[in-house]
């Protein structure tokens, strides 16, 4: 009996010791492939959520499906779409030309026209529309206001002086040059540890040091999103997922409920910067009303200017190519957005893991690519990205001629 104890004991003590394991390290084997591919699917299981409720009507993509006998030049080779959908783990891909839906699959294992997907920073971009439309309202009264006029307990925090603008543009001036995952103890891990292991995002952004003068550098930070996200609710009086309702998700026509995922430390709050879930045709529903200006079906949703601003304004620190070490060359910033420059200056939301809403509105170009890369950041996986979405907008818009 001693032995049998003595095992059950040994046996309790090792499943307890790696649940301890699993809960420290969660955030990294979420992220893992093959698991990321469920993970990225079913994010509702896994966190608490508040939904992001569609509207009565359901706007229309008419589907019109027609060969995308697509290639792009990639590392000295021409490659086809289902060499990018292999290279690049895709798990969702949905194109609109004029509106309605000219391409539309589902690699990835647990995909589907009706799965919320993990948008992870393109729900930067959708916080950006958001502020637009609190600024219309008056809600927010300019983007030169500072931070603190807002969220006070941020007085004396290297947040203080920084303005609602310096957050836009990613030029705050605080916390690491460089977001980086795999640094064990950077900000940005130190905070997805507090959001989904019951820390205190409060206190790591108060910790934030300062790097450099506001307004003067591009620095790639889900620190300045996340307050921006908390002006938003300071400004409304609402819940990003409230907010987003009744100002963007049930006006947009859109088919399914979306969701945000919430940190599990009271009281809960959304992550401004990352947790969005939607399915990829709701996605596209929102490229597609920033293709056409801020207005759908015959509505104004976005301020006309908001969506001008987010295509690039000429700022020369975040002009395309001069983001510094903490953007690829290919990309400029605006407004949280990634601009693309050239003559057509398409732009597009970019989440980690190989997440886009790419926006050609020259084009009349909207592409969904949902992904699930092994890591969070991928130089090359993003270059042939980017790529591929551009050679699938210059030949939709090359065959339109």
């Amino acid at each position: 009996m001693r032995n049998e104890a003595g095992g059950w004991l040994l046996g309790a003590a090792v499943a307890g010791a790696g649940a301890a394991w699993l809960w420290r390290h969660q955030d990294e084997v979420m992220t893992r492939r093959p698991v990321n591919e469920w993970t990225f699917t079913h994010m509702n299981l896994l966190m608490p959520t508040e939904d992001v409720r569609r509207g009565g009507n359901v706007f229309p993509l008419p589907r019109r499906p027609r060969p995308l006998e697509v290639t792009y030049g990639f590392e000295g080779r021409e490659r086809s779409l289902a060499e990018l959908h292999t290279r690049t783990n895709t798990t969702s891909f949905v194109v609109l030309h004029g509106g309605e839906i000219v391409h539309e699959s589902y690699p990835g294992y647990f995909a589907g026209d009706d799965v919320r997907f993990q948008m992870f920073s393109m729900t930067k971009s959708v916080t950006s529309m958001l502020i637009g439309i609190a600024l219309s309202e008056g809600a927010i009264k300019d983007v030169t206001e500072p931070v603190t006029a807002y969220c006070d307990w941020l007085v004396g925090s290297a947040f203080d002086g920084v303005t609602i603008e310096h957050l836009l543009d990613m030029s705050s001036g605080v916390g690491d040059l460089v977001e980086d995952y795999t640094v064990r103890d950077s900000l940005i891990n130190r905070f997805a540890k507090a959001a989904t292991g019951g820390g205190s995002l409060h206190e790591v952004v108060s910790s934030a040091e300062r790097s450099t003068e506001a307004g003067t550098q591009f620095s790639y930070s889900t620190i300045d999103t996340q307050v921006l996200g908390w002006v938003l609710e300071s400004s409304t009086g609402h819940s990003l997922a409230h907010y987003a309702t009744e100002r963007l998700w049930s006006r947009i026509g859109a088919e399914h409920d979306a969701y945000y995922w919430l940190t599990r430390k009271h009281p809960r709050t959304a992550i401004g910067g990352g947790s969005l879930n939607a399915t990829a045709r709701d996605m596209a529903r929102l490229g597609l009303l920033m293709s056409r200006g801020g207005e759908l079906n015959g509505q104004r949703i976005v301020p006309g200017e908001w969506v001008a601003r987010s295509r690039g304004r000429g700022v020369p620190h975040l002009e395309v190519g001069a983001l510094g070490p903490s953007g690829y060359p290919h990309y400029g910033y605006s407004n949280k957005w990634w601009t693309l420059g050239g003559e057509r200056r398409p732009f597009t939301a970019v989440g980690i893991h190989g997440q886009y809403l790419y926006v050609d509105p020259d084009a009349d170009v909207v592409t969904v690519k949902t992904s699930a890369w092994p890591t969070a950041d991928d130089p090359s996986r993003d270059a042939e990205s980017i790529t591929a979405l551009r050679a699938v907008a210059d030949h939709l818009q090359g065959n339109h001629r």
